[in-house]
């Protein structure tokens, strides 16, 4: 009898180990997704990518366990649009957004048409839960909104900055939302976003989900962590040419300092810590596809070395961001890619890697990054393209290795594979180069629109 007991015991262990091992793999299928965002940091302003002067071991944590990107790029060199792409998986052209909204009078009215095909919508379809925390700047309208679009859950700010006391916009106007509710909430708005995001976590920890924790650090007004409250930037605040904004430049009537900034980027990474985590202690670490990245190129405070110029121009410092992704088991750790990507990429990628099903009437324009970052298939060439028209027309075409930038009447030709600092201009000698990139160009403005 006891020899029996036994064999019965055994075969119940191995019938349960079983079953554990399918459930495990069914949730091996369906991974969890955090997209980690940040605003205007520049492409060399963390550790693993140069940074001397800022401390960001959370970030270069990251990078040690995942995949570091050298050659990712923003959909665009400002927000709006970059952010347009990333939630449409499309060329932001497609969709009329090619700079901030609420930049131009009027613009308010505007925003990011909910279609059902956007990414959070798609997952949701797929049975994730999906969450925003911090940033959207895709419309001010409820029907622009991010509920609208398919993010069960969102916490934040609809424009572009607002104060990270106050959390006001530059004209006194309260943007804090609970979904489509506003709502008062006291604290520094870089520790609400992570703490929102940490709850998020811990409350969808038994299913699948995706959270976009989109911090406004470390995007002006440049207010450090843990001021007394009688050292905030008042808000509205007079900036250099007598408008009421939140706007810190170079000559701004309230000054701001690299020590400032990096203290704002140092906090970000702290609640990149606290994310991490969050996922280790619920058991999600590995099971869970972390994405890092960044909106655009560097602003004046930040650190873009060694690329040239800043956000807002179609040079490498305006649109090459870092990007990192994780996922233990799927991807190497401690690896560096060439890979040559763009934003809309992560959406194809996103919902490759969550098996989510996209309507064959719609046209994602990025690729799905995974495979070649794992190793499972070879780096793909690509051919990415960039049109802003302030502060004077721009276009770009990065071509494999070639680089073509076009500033009003001024054109200039890159080889940024060797010369990311676009140093070497290689017009000249590759006038058969240049006029291939302009007519690739041309074709492709056809196709977007002129909007």
């Amino acid at each position: 009898m006891r020899t029996r007991s036994l064999i019965k015991l055994v075969v119940i262990t191995v019938l349960a180990a079983s079953m554990s091992s399918l459930v495990a793999a069914q949730g091996s299928a369906r991974p969890n997704i955090v997209l980690i965002l940040l605003d205007d940091i520049g492409y060399g302003d963390i550790g693993s990518y140069g940074v001397k002067d800022a401390r960001t071991p959370n970030l270069d944590r990251l990078a040690r366990e995942g995949v570091r990107l050298t050659d990712a790029y923003a959909n665009a060199a400002n927000c709006s649009p970059t952010r347009a792409g990333l939630i449409s998986g499309q060329y932001q052209q497609r969709w009329g957004i090619e700079w901030p909204l609420g930049a131009d009078p009027g613009d308010s009215a505007r925003g990011l048409p909910a279609t059902g095909t956007t990414l959070p919508a798609l997952l949701k379809k797929n049975g994730y839960a999906t969450g925003l925390i911090g940033k959207w700047h895709l419309g001010f309208k409820t029907e622009f909104g991010p509920n609208a679009h398919g993010f069960d859950e969102f916490f934040g700010f609809r424009s572009g900055a607002v104060g990270y006391y106050s959390h006001q916009r530059g004209d006194g106007t309260p943007d804090l939302y609970e979904n489509t509710t506003p709502v008062e909430s006291q604290g520094y708005l870089t520790d609400q976003i992570t703490r929102r995001a940490v709850s998020f976590v811990d409350r969808h920890a038994n299913n699948p989900f995706f959270l976009e924790v989109a911090y406004n650090a470390v995007h002006w007004p440049f207010e450090v962590p843990d001021m007394p409250a009688s050292a905030h930037h008042g808000v509205p605040q007079p900036n250099v040419s007598g408008d009421r904004s939140l706007y810190q430049g170079p000559s701004a009537a309230t000054p701001a300092t690299r020590a400032d900034y990096v203290r704002m980027l140092e906090r970000a990474d702290e609640g990149v810590g606290q994310i991490l985590a969050a996922l280790e202690r619920r058991g999600l670490a590995r099971n869970t596809l972390v994405i890092f990245t960044n909106d655009n190129g560097g602003e004046w405070l930040s650190r873009n070395a060694p690329l040239s110029n800043r956000k807002s121009t179609l040079w490498e410092g305006g649109l090459r961001v870092p990007l990192i992704l994780r996922w233990p088991g799927h991807l190497p750790a401690n690896a560096t890619s060439a890979q040559v990507a763009i934003t809309m990429d992560l959406t194809a990628s996103i919902l490759a890697a969550t098996g989510s099903a996209v309507p064959n009437t719609y046209r994602l324009e990025g690729i799905d990054l995974l495979p070649s970052l794992s190793g499972r298939s070879p780096i793909v060439e690509r051919n990415l393209f960039w049109r802003i028209k302030r502060p004077r027309n721009q276009r770009a075409v990065r071509w494999g290795r070639w680089k073509l930038l076009q500033e009003g009447a001024d054109i200039y030709l890159f080889d940024v594979a060797r010369d990311p600092g676009e140093r070497n201009d290689l017009t000249a000698a590759n006038l058969d180069v240049v006029r291939k990139l302009i007519a690739a160009l041309d074709d492709w403005e056809k196709d977007v629109g002129t909007h």
